[in-house]
């Protein structure tokens, strides 16, 4: 069974939505799982300490989770054209994982939601490659073969899966962005499966 760790930081929901159809398509997959995880928020004020098993939602992400996974969706909602400082704040702390190699070789692919359509969704996705690409991952986008990116008003980009949540967050996603989410998801596994069956 590849297990495919599923991570991201969400506020409002949107991102944690969108994670679950990323899930959905992982499990489509014969012989693929997805884990889900998350990230504690930041204090504004002072590092402050977490329980390990957050009130509701997935559990904390641990090193564990990332040496353990088989690829990796990644997802934060967007923060000025960058992810959120609680996600960016987890991966500082991978040195690690960097140090050992553990991410080598494994896929990866990101996702995201903005408030407006032009909110900064594809410098958002760019900036979570970056640590990513670091650990020696392989990126994984959406092909156009996804032919709702060629006919989507809302979110969808070949970088990842995007959601428009509007000016309040509470815009539901369209039948667009979960299908991308899926077919991003589902891609994601068949390559950490090929990938896998390529090593062996």
């Amino acid at each position: 069974m590849e297990d495919i760790l599923v991570l991201y930081y969400s506020r409002h929901g949107n991102v944690a939505e969108m994670a679950n159809h990323i899930a959905r398509g992982i499990e489509a997959v014969a012989g693929c799982s997805a884990r889900i995880r998350t990230v504690p928020p930041v204090s504004t004020v002072c590092e402050a300490t977490q329980t390990d098993i957050p009130d509701s939602g997935p559990p904390y992400v641990s090193h564990d989770d990332l040496k353990e996974c088989a690829g990796l969706a990644m997802g934060s909602p967007t923060r000025f054209g960058n992810m959120a400082a609680a996600l960016k704040y987890f991966l500082d702390g991978t040195s690690d994982l960097w140090i050992s190699g553990s991410l080598i070789g494994k896929p990866a692919t990101v996702f995201t939601s903005t408030a407006s359509l032009h909110g900064g969704q594809e410098s958002t996705l760019l900036s979570m490659m970056l640590p990513l690409l670091h650990h020696g991952m392989i990126m994984l986008g959406l092909p156009y073969s996804e032919s709702n990116l060629l006919t989507t008003s809302t979110g969808g980009t070949p970088y990842g899966a995007s959601h428009v949540a509007g000016v309040k967050s509470d815009q539901a996603l369209s039948e667009e962005e979960k299908q991308l989410c899926f077919a991003q998801g589902k891609r994601l596994a068949e390559t950490a499966k090929k990938l896998s069956v390529a090593e062996d």
